[in-house]
């Protein structure tokens, strides 16, 4: 990728924070925007910026997409005439890299493999044509509320929401176990802005689990600065690309892209830009677009399936970077806090939930119809739950008693133990497939397991 300011040196004028000003010489030698420019720090370190907008007087700002400590006025600062590019291919199974694709696994240097650029225009991107009717093809997770209520589909987005400490990392985890144990697939997963001892637990947990050889880390943690936040979602989708090409369907993980959104609010607000009458950039949903766009089947090649953990700030749905996020989802997963402290885990909640993949054209009528039978009787037993806390459950009709039974049945069968999760429960991890947990709730339903006591629907796999 050529640039204006390729090879040509400037020095470091001021620095602001992660946000560093270059001057050079003249305005033919200012790099293009989002171009690197290496800086050499008083540590002997390369601090690597990014270039943002270009100001008078021949000044390049930058962002800095690692730590500015130790950097001083004056500096040399080289400007490289690319883009950043990381390393992508097999060689990056079972590696954990940062923004910029460098190791930080501490297992050496990362040898061979081709290099790409992070960033891509929309054109160069080959969008599938809808000249035939594309028969939807579903993923099964072996998690019973999911592939019940929120089927996934190849090449789809889904996003489970949910505030603070209530379990978006751990089903995260249990998706990325799940897809590699039974479907062998390829995963990539970003920590965007997460806390370092989570992406730690992570890999550790992966290990143990013996699935880290199929999939590829990468992390731009809390401790970073939000440059490297930001960018680390460009990374991680260029990784994904990279698999997708080889005609093989790749999960991407995204743990936190509130945290995405959130650091380039930050960068907005560092460069100085007016924000929204929400606060936030106004560049909000371009960039959520920019990333969100990537995420396609293509008319040669794979597709690329994403699961997005989104932080709800102080459990508020309505908040504008969770709302802008709603427009990129086909599948919502709310997860609740009172269903935590009920102990129902996962704890998705069915009735703030959606899914657009929950149809007939895309599950079959069958799977739809149970599907839609048990929301119904949760959506009858939440009315009749307030009653019940007033007056009493024998206070209602013969009729209502059966149905609130069954849902609390029904409920507590849409519980499961983790894999992920044995150390936490006691209970060995359970996986269920489509046809068990349809023909558990349909058993459910009928009345057939009518006499067994609520307490053995809680925790279980399938119902046998």
């Amino acid at each position: 990728m050529t640039s204006n300011g390729s090879g040509t040196v400037g020095h470091v004028v001021a620095v602001q924070g992660p946000v560093v000003d270059v001057k050079f010489p003249s305005a033919q030698d200012i790099p293009n925007v989002f171009d690197v420019i290496e800086v050499q720090m008083a540590s002997r370190q390369s601090l690597i910026l990014e270039v943002a907008e270009h100001l008078p007087g021949n000044i390049a700002r930058c962002i800095a997409l690692m730590s500015t400590l130790n950097l001083q006025r004056n500096a040399r600062a080289h400007a490289t005439g690319s883009a950043v590019t990381i390393p992508v291919g097999r060689e990056m199974y079972g590696r954990i890299v940062n923004v910029l694709g460098q190791p930080i696994d501490q297992k050496g240097a990362i040898v061979g493999g081709d290099h790409r650029p992070i960033r891509r225009t929309l054109q160069a991107i080959k969008i599938i044509r809808h000249s035939k009717v594309e028969i939807p093809e579903l993923l099964e997770t072996g998690i019973k509320v999911i592939d019940l209520l929120f089927p996934l589909v190849k090449g789809s987005k889904n996003g489970i929401l949910g505030g603070a400490a209530l379990g978006k990392s751990i089903l995260t985890l249990e998706l990325i176990h799940n897809m590699v144990k039974e479907h062998h697939g390829s995963c990539v997963f970003i920590g965007a802005g997460e806390r370092i001892r989570e992406g730690n637990e992570l890999f550790f947990e992966l290990s143990h689990h013996e699935v880290l050889d199929k999939v590829q880390l990468v992390f731009g943690q809390m401790n970073e600065p939000p440059g490297a936040r930001f960018g680390v979602a460009l990374t991680g989708v260029t990784l994904a690309e990279a698999i997708q090409r080889e005609n093989k369907d790749v999960l991407l993980f995204v743990d936190n892209v509130f945290r995405f959104l959130q650091a380039g609010s930050e960068i907005s607000t560092l460069l100085g830009r007016v924000p929204s009458e929400t606060g936030y950039q106004p560049t909000l949903v371009s960039e959520a677009s920019e990333f969100h766009e990537r995420i396609r089947s293509l008319q040669e090649g794979g597709s690329i399936t994403s699961l997005e953990a989104v932080y709800v700030p102080a459990d508020d749905l309505t908040d504008p970077a969770v709302v802008t996020l709603y427009s990129f989802l086909e599948s919502i997963m709310v997860l609740s806090r009172e269903r935590i402290q009920l102990g129902l885990y996962p704890a998705v909640d069915p009735l703030l939930s959606s899914s657009a993949n929950l149809d007939p054209d895309v599950v079959g009528q069958h799977h739809f119809e149970i599907a839609q039978e048990v929301m119904r009787v949760l959506q009858k037993y939440e009315e009749l739950r307030r009653i019940v806390a007033v007056i009493g459950i024998d206070e209602l009709s013969q009729d209502d008693r059966v149905l609130y039974a069954r849902a609390r049945k029904l409920q507590n069968f849409l519980t499961q133990p983790f894999f992920v999760a044995e150390a936490y429960t006691g209970r060995s991890g359970e996986y269920v497939t489509v046809t068990q947990t349809i023909a558990g709730c349909e058993w459910i339903l009928s009345g057939y397991v009518d006499t067994v006591p609520e307490e053995k629907m809680y925790m279980i796999g399938q119902l046998s």
